[in-house]
């Protein structure tokens, strides 16, 4: 007789079997195996380097000459002067900006715009904040006006440009605003000049009286919308005003020719915005700044990083910073880990001189402050600068802080800082100038250790992919369980069908937890804590009316938890794609809370007390308050605070905000829901 043996299942069914059976053991290994790939990413950066063969950064020598820099400092003079002796400063400032630009040979023109402040709009959430209509009938008092100066290329064909940004306010100009002012000046009187030039110049000088992002957003949104007759002009009508710029226009130089008409040249490969600080560092060298986060994680190509960096280090000896957690530098617990990872290092070295591996401790300290810094920032999905209205149109953009001792008050340093500012500026754009298409060949997914040091995301998705590893591997080991529990019966049908109601009903109850905000703004209250607790009321008066039908089904904890798991799961996923950073702390907190919870038992105290912990430190408003507690970010505590919080999520139309209300706290109420199962 033939024989009846069965055939061994495929190798990769059992290991699937497998790992479904040992799921205890896969969860513990994958979430420790997840916080030590974490804490070694300061050890495995990589040092920056320029991708582009075509930029060469450095290859060409300076041009700018000291008659740049003194056109500038005459310039800057001109402005503080003016500053000081006009009262209407808001008028005359813009108008000698528009009469220098004029003068060095650019095509000059004024982009009026009106203040709108950011609100929350669920039908505008995936917009850009400045998405509402600029058409919006406003008083006078929220009108203000771009300036903006092309120079056009002596050999480019008008298709490519490249933008400086000077945000400043007219109605009250710091020192620090005219000298960033001074610094554009200075290239855009050299660039008028020079015979290399392939790409456009536009020098926007923003009017920040209502906010620098604001003034920046504005006008690229009417610069990639197609105008028709009329509407340029339709702020000034609004506002015509015998003072108004625009009137003022026949007084000025005749050789000033300045357009109504908002002024066009290429697609823009990159932009520079150009700040100054106001305090110096208490070092040596000048400092440079570099901010590049934009809004929902979104980064520049590491490449114009690195050029900016390259330059000003081994081109003007600024010492190049990026932004860290301050907090974190006197960490005990980071120091011990730094300690210990310089002492393995030591020890591996010692065993074989070509193993590389170890960091000293300050490296390590300052590596893993500045890595959580990045994190952070684009986690929360608000841009650190004017920059970030630039990314909303995929336009490589960074903000140059340069910080400088003593220059407001010596007019010595104040020509250092212009003459070297300045040559670094016209480096980075003649590097850019070489471009023969737009920035592709370095990196956009990243996470800054230092100005000199990146972590690809090939490395840094290593610990996410660990943390939600074992969630697929325990939704399938509870199910099955759940299939071979003694009531057997009760899960040979379609039992599973009502915790999967059960998980869309919390979900969709996230989802109508994220529009409230726009119904209670509605009401004329203007308290924040108000609008937070009435926010909280209604959301939990919903969760009952919710939960009421909840005790109405039967449903098992473990087939409840095996679809809570996967709907966690899938969340986490489709996060990571829209905002790794977001997925990457989110899956921190919640992992452990869904791998962990079980109903509560007073047999297992120790257990339960665990569960109890990490629900309460899971809970949104409570992780807000720990880390504002633990890195330090500012003192004082009230629910005011919180809902100031998630106020600048949705008015910048962060993902987080979406990420918290779906995702994160359905999970966490079923979580909860779990804990206090009886059956």
């Amino acid at each position: 007789m033939a024989s009846t043996e069965k055939p061994k299942p495929r190798p990769i069914i059992r290991i699937g079997i497998f790992l479904i059976v040992h799921s205890f053991l896969v969860s513990v290994v994958c979430c420790t195996a997840a916080v030590l790939a974490l804490l070694l990413l300061p050890l495995l950066a990589n040092k920056t380097y320029v991708s582009e063969n075509a930029l060469m950064p450095g290859s060409a020598s300076p041009m700018m000459t000291d008659q740049d820099v003194s056109g500038a400092s005459r310039f800057i003079n001109e402005l503080t002067t003016l500053k000081s002796n006009s009262q209407r400063s808001s008028i005359e400032i813009p108008r000698l900006i528009a009469l220098h630009m004029a003068n060095l040979g650019g095509q000059v023109s004024y982009h009026n715009f009106q203040n709108h402040p950011n609100k929350f709009h669920p039908l505008h959430f995936f917009t850009s904040p400045n998405a509402e209509s600029n058409r919006v009938n406003q008083s006078c008092e929220q009108h203000a006006t771009n300036t903006v100066g092309i120079i056009r290329a002596p050999r480019g064909d008008g298709k490519e440009s490249i933008v400086l940004v000077t945000p400043y306010n007219p109605v009250n100009l710091t020192q620090n605003e005219a000298t960033s002012l001074g610094i554009a000046y200075s290239v855009f009187s050299l660039l008028t000049r020079v015979t290399w030039l392939a790409k456009d110049i536009i020098w926007l000088a923003a009017d920040s009286r209502f906010g620098q992002y604001n003034s920046v957003s504005a006008w690229l949104k009417d610069y990639h919308t197609p105008s028709f007759g009329g509407i340029v002009n339709l702020h000034r009508d609004m506002c015509h005003n015998s003072n108004d710029v625009h009137e003022s226009k026949l007084d000025m130089i005749i050789e000033t020719q300045v357009s109504d008409t908002l002024k066009r040249a290429g697609t823009m490969t990159a932009a520079l915005v150009i700040k100054v600080a106001n305090a110096g560092d208490a070092g040596g060298k000048d400092v440079l700044n570099v901010y590049a986060e934009a809004s929902n994680g979104q980064m520049p190509n590491l490449d114009l990083i690195n050029v900016v960096s390259y330059l000003a280090v081994h081109g003007q000896g600024f010492r190049v910073q990026v932004e860290k957690l301050v907090s974190l530098l006197d960490a005990r617990w980071l120091n011990f880990i730094g300690e210990v990872f310089e002492t393995v290092g030591k020890v591996s070295r010692s065993l074989n001189p070509q193993w590389k591996f170890g960091i000293s401790v300050n490296e390590y300290v300052e590596g893993s402050a500045t890595l959580f810094s990045s994190l952070y920032n684009q986690a929360l999905g608000v841009p650190t600068g004017s920059h970030g209205a630039f990314r909303d149109y995929q336009i490589d953009a960074i903000t140059m802080e340069i910080s400088s001792k003593l220059f407001s008050t010596n007019k010595g340093r104040q020509t250092e800082i212009l003459f070297r500012s300045g040559r670094l500026i016209e480096g980075v754009i003649r590097s850019v100038n070489n471009l023969l298409e737009k920035f592709h060949q370095s990196f956009f997914l990243y996470l800054l250790t230092s100005s000199n040091k990146f972590v690809s995301v090939g490395v840094y998705m290593i610990a996410f992919l660990l943390l939600v590893a074992p969630l697929p591997v325990l939704a399938a080991s509870l199910f099955s369980d759940a299939n071979k529990s003694e009531n057997n019966e009760q899960f040979k049908s379609w039992k599973w069908v009502y915790p999967t109601k059960t998980v869309f009903l919390v979900h969709l109850w996230g989802a109508i937890v994220s529009l409230l905000p726009y119904l209670i703004y509605q009401i004329p209250v203007s308290q924040p804590t108000s609008r937070l607790l009435i926010w909280a009321s209604v959301s939990v008066f919903i969760l009952t009316v919710l939960g009421s039908f909840f005790k109405a089904l039967s449903i098992h904890w473990a087939l409840l938890k095996s679809v809570t798991v996967s709907a966690a799961f899938i969340g986490l996923c489709l996060m990571s794609v829209i905002n790794f950073a977001t997925a990457e702390i989110g899956a921190l907190l919640l992992v452990p809370t869904c791998l962990m919870v079980k109903p509560f038992r007073v047999a297992r105290k120790i257990q339960s007390a665990l569960n109890l912990g990490l629900l309460v430190v899971g809970f949104p408003g409570v992780t807000f308050f720990l880390v504002k507690s633990v890195f330090e970010f500012e003192k004082g505590f009230s629910l005011a605070e919180f809902w100031y919080w998630v106020e600048s999520l949705w008015a910048w139309n962060s993902a987080t905000y979406i990420y918290i209300c779906m995702v994160h706290l359905p999970c966490w109420v079923l979580c909860v829901y779990i804990l206090l199962h009886t059956c």
